[in-house]
Formats: structure tokens, C-alpha cells, sequence
């Protein structure tokens, strides 16, 4: 089972829940992002996710495989979008099945925090006024940076991930 992965389109909640049923466990927690229509007092039409794929996956799967280990639960997986989303999709899935329901909530709370802090993804916001920005990333608000992101520089370890609850 893959524990962390990107995905460039529309996510299944009902058929990543699915992958996680497991006859042992009682619990079910799942956390799931999505875009809002508005960030920092602007009005937001659609995002756009680039991730640092290879590193992002061993980090996620990490983060992910930690939780489990941690927290004692049976099954546990996320999923994070990358391309362009719209205003509602759904951005980032988490789940978690346990025998409990304690160790299900804290092993998603877990993952979703550790995602969006650990993994190399950058989001970038369009808003309705016609500007765009990437959140969150220094390097390329730096003056004199050519806004190609290609993301080649080093960026700091405070990325927004995605949406917040």
C-alpha cells in the first residue's frame, strides 16, 4: 500500500477510504483540504501546486509510516494534489483507520501538520483582481527574480501546503 502520493487529478475520498478498511480496526478519521475562495483578505480564483516529487514522497511516506509507528494505528495514507485546482477541490486527503478512535484523530492531526511542514510543495494563488503570487516563497518574491519557478533555488522550510481548516 503507498502510504504518501501526488496526484495530478481529481481525488476519489470514497475509494481512498476504501483502501484503508481493515476488519481490525473500529476507527476511521479523515482530514480533507480544499480550496478556498479567499487567503489574507484577497478573493482567490484558483491555485496551482508544484512539488519536488522524488523528495516529497520520501518525506510523506516518512511522515506517514512515523504515524503509524507512533501512534499505533493500523492503516494510514495522504494524498496531495499538484497541477491547478479550482475554487472547492479537494487538495490534500488524509486517512487513517484504527482500533481506535483516539490514535485515528491524533495520527491524522499528525500527518496533516507534518505534511504541510515537511514536504516540498509551493502553492501558488490567483486572485480575482488579476494579480498571483507564490505563497510562502521567499526566493521567488525576492526583488530581481525572474518569476520563472522553476524551482531551482532554495527555499525556506515554511511552505503552506494547503488549505487551511
Amino acid at each position: 500500500m503507498t502510504l504518501f502520493r501526488f496526484s495530478d487529478v481529481n481525488l476519489d475520498p470514497a475509494a481512498e477510504r476504501r483502501a484503508l478498511e481493515d476488519p481490525a480496526c473500529g476507527g476511521f478519521v479523515s482530514f480533507e483540504g480544499w480550496v478556498r475562495n479567499h487567503n489574507e483578505g484577497l478573493e482567490v480564483r484558483r491555485l496551482e501546486y508544484e512539488a519536488f516529487a522524488a523528495l516529497g514522497i520520501k518525506e510523506g511516506d516518512r511522515i506517514v509510516a512515523d504515524a503509524i509507528k507512533k501512534f499505533g494505528v493500523e492503516r494510514a495514507a495522504c494524498v496531495h494534489r499538484i497541477g491547478s485546482l479550482e475554487i472547492g477541490d479537494l487538495a490534500v486527503w488524509v486517512g487513517v483507520s484504527s482500533r481506535h478512535r483516539g490514535e485515528a484523530f491524533a495520527a491524522c492531526r499528525y500527518i496533516i501538520d507534518e505534511v504541510k511542514h515537511r514536504v516540498p510543495i509551493w502553492k501558488k494563488e490567483h486572485y480575482v483582481n488579476g494579480d498571483s503570487g507564490w505563497v510562502n516563497c521567499e526566493a521567488c518574491a525576492a526583488p530581481g527574480h525572474d518569476h520563472k519557478h522553476d524551482h531551482d533555488h532554495a527555499h525556506s522550510h515554511d511552505h503552506s501546503h494547503a488549505e487551511k481548516a
